[in-house]
């Protein structure tokens, strides 16, 4: 494996893992089920540790992304 490929991995794993540990904006898989949670396009306000996560994740998504076009170029 070469350095770009090993940064990559060590990318999609944090990008997982920060995901996964976001909180979730809805009711869940039983508000999916049922329909409670149709307030899909509500404007909801992220503050203090949910809004740093949520620009850590945007921040590892476009290393990710810039890391996947330039092992293809390469």
């Amino acid at each position: 494996m070469q350095a770009l490929d090993i940064i990559f991995l060590i990318v999609a794993i944090i990008l997982i893992i920060i995901t996964i540990l976001q909180g979730g904006k809805s009711e869940g898989a039983s508000g999916a089920i049922t329909g409670g949670g149709l307030n899909v396009f509500v404007k909801t306000k992220e503050r203090g540790v949910d809004k740093v996560m949520s620009y850590i994740t945007f921040g590892l998504a476009t290393v990710f992304f810039l890391l996947a076009i330039l092992s293809n170029v390469l």
